[in-house]
């Protein structure tokens, strides 16, 4: 990992839907070249912060840069160079239903290039193959695939217009424990050989541990602590304990005294 400062920085964000608010006075930085995993207990507003930053929900207050430049300053067309830039994988692939695999990584390519078809084509392919699927698995539909195949046909596309930058929304929920570790190991192999930032929401422990360079914790409203996983299990805040801790954490990290130390 080679990190190079600050990718995303976010200041004084509020995230509020009618009368209950979700963030408050939330403070984050995402360093280029590193895989940060977000977590947090059920209503922390995980998915609530990527959604922010990529665009999806307006914040109440604050301040969210990306790539140096404020989200809320940027002209349409920066706003498009800077979409450009990331991609996005979304629960369950989130894939058009009625695309196949190839035509889904397509689309962003259509919606921000002009390039020929056989070259669409082509880099589709590519992408496919990046991802660990078949080649034939270019011509199938979201669903004639398993669920661990969407989730890499959706990487594909987040990673269509060779982004700097990708956001992974629980990225090996409902998958086995294989299906999972494998996927953790692909997107490690891609940050490194792509030299991607990754923000990943997640809950996932094994994930965690296995590939996250630093961890940002949501709670009470905003970051609470951010920083490796040995800081995490020093830590005293009775969630972070319990969560760190419990019996789901020893089973991710069996040599947890080794980790502290």
């Amino acid at each position: 990992m080679s990190l190079g400062g600050p990718i995303i920085r976010i200041q004084g964000l509020k995230n509020q839907f009618g009368d209950q608010v979700i963030h408050e006075d939330l403070d984050l930085e995402v360093q280029a070249g590193e895989i940060l995993g977000v977590v947090g207990g059920s209503g922390t507003g995980k998915s609530v912060l990527l959604r922010t930053i990529t665009g999806l929900n307006k914040p109440r207050a604050g301040r969210i840069e990306v790539f140096d430049h404020d989200l809320a300053q940027v002209t349409p067309d920066e706003r498009i160079a800077l979409e450009q830039r990331w991609g996005v994988l979304f629960q369950d692939g989130a894939l058009f239903s009625s695309l196949t695999v190839a035509q889904n990584i397509e689309v962003p390519m259509k919606e921000h290039l002009d390039m020929p078809t056989h070259l669409r084509d082509e880099i589709a392919a590519l992408k496919i193959s990046m991802v660990g699927l078949p080649p034939e698995a270019g011509s199938k539909y979201p669903s004639e695939l398993s669920g661990g195949m969407r989730k890499r046909a959706g990487l594909a596309r987040s990673l269509a217009l060779d982004p700097d930058l990708i956001f992974l929304d629980e990225p090996t929920a409902g998958l086995d424990p294989v299906g999972a570790a494998n996927f953790d190991q692909l997107v490690k192999q891609l940050q490194k050989n792509l030299g991607l930032t990754v923000f990943m929401v997640t809950h996932d422990l094994d994930s965690l541990h296995a590939i996250c360079d630093r961890i940002a914790v949501l709670a009470e409203k905003r970051v609470l602590v951010v920083g490796p996983m040995a800081d995490m299990l020093r830590h005293g805040h009775p969630w972070l304990r319990e969560y760190f801790h419990g019996p789901r954490a020893r089973a991710a990290q069996p040599n947890l005294d080794e980790v502290i130390e």
